[in-house]
């Protein structure tokens, strides 16, 4: 991220749509137009610390694929955008707080207040509608309608064929009032699980020939959104999801990476991600998600098998086996080289 723009931004409005969650209305400190952005994209915050504990990393309930790059007692934190990307004078992103977190989401929550400042990174997308889709079909699970919102205020704009599936506990629906309004009152909403399943069955099997499916939430939601829709033979490249993090995974075991370029060699320990050692050991990776989502951190691989984890490479990709996100992903053995 060495160059990239950063923008100064001021609180203009915070509201507590529903318990536990936050949405915060961003604006530029000096009153000027903001970076457009397309549908779906994250606007990635400095988020300071200043009692000294970490903002918290990803989480299928954070409103986010939160993440980012350690910084002393700062931590770069993607969130979606639910805001109108075209001209934008104010960004808006709705942020769940997560008590088991690493601090990020209670950072927001307790220290940002009217007229407070925060810098950020220009918005990114990793999860942007198609513009040839006959339909927009758009699951949404939990604080995961927040880049759902983004699309149907874009889908709405353009007098696009939108429907929604939202599934969400009781009380705890975030932008309700904005799912039935840019869907005239359409959107299938259900706080009962089982209902939400045999609607998605239903509709999936019931759509028009270019039909694109979107799914953000929980990843077991993701899981038996895709699994369904594969299943039924949605193809592949109609099936796009936004995923908060690749999970927990087990520590792995210690290997060495080699760095081809200086003839260094560095150790990482189990329980040490090969970002984490890279850094550490004065590298400076690119760097965002740090949770296996954004592709920010891939890194080519000239020898040794990686282990991959991530949720970005495709099947072939992984077999390849010439690039890893080190974000996640460990070597496959007791040794790797990358052109570091």
């Amino acid at each position: 991220m060495a160059g990239e723009a950063i923008l100064d931004l001021v609180v203009v409005g915070i509201t507590e749509p529903v318990p536990g969650v936050r949405s915060f209305r961003l604006a530029a400190a000096d009153g000027r137009e903001l970076p457009a952005f397309v549908p779906g994209s994250h606007l990635i915050l400095d988020c300071d610390s200043p009692d000294g504990a970490s903002p918290d990393g990803a989480s299928p309930d954070s409103g986010s694929p939160d993440g980012g790059s350690p910084d002393g007692g700062r931590r770069t934190n993607a969130y979606s955008l639910t805001s109108a990307g075209f001209a934008p004078t104010v960004y808006e992103i709705s942020v769940l707080r997560v008590e088991d977190g690493n601090g990020g989401s209670r950072w927001l929550h307790t220290h940002l207040e009217l007229g407070s400042r925060v810098t950020a990174r220009p918005p990114r997308s990793g999860f942007p509608p198609i513009a040839r889709a006959s339909r927009h079909l758009l699951v949404a699970g939990g604080i995961g309608v927040t880049p759902i919102v983004s699309h149907l205020r874009a889908a709405a704009h353009r007098g696009q064929d939108r429907r929604v599936l939202y599934v969400h506990r009781a009380g705890r629906g975030a932008h309700l009032d904005d799912v039935r309004g840019l869907t005239d009152g359409r959107a299938g909403i259900f706080t009962d699980r089982v209902a939400f399943a045999a609607r998605l069955e239903e509709t999936l099997v019931d759509q028009p020939l270019g039909t694109h499916l979107y799914v953000c939430g929980p990843g077991p939601l993701i899981d038996r959104v895709v699994g369904s829709a594969r299943g039924l033979g949605w193809p592949g490249s109609r099936i796009h999801v936004e995923r908060f993090g690749a999970g927990t995974t087990d520590p792995g075991a210690p290997f060495d990476v080699v760095l081809t370029r200086s003839g260094r060699t560095v150790r990482v320990p189990s329980g040490t991600s090969l970002l984490e050692a890279l850094e550490a050991a004065g590298l400076a990776i690119p760097n965002r998600c740090r949770h296996g989502v954004c592709g920010e951190c891939r890194t080519p691989v000239t020898a040794g098998p990686p282990l991959h984890r991530d949720l970005v490479l495709t099947a072939a990709e992984k077999a390849a086996a010439d690039c890893l996100m080190p974000c996640v992903s460990r070597a496959n053995g007791p040794r790797l080289e990358v052109p570091l």
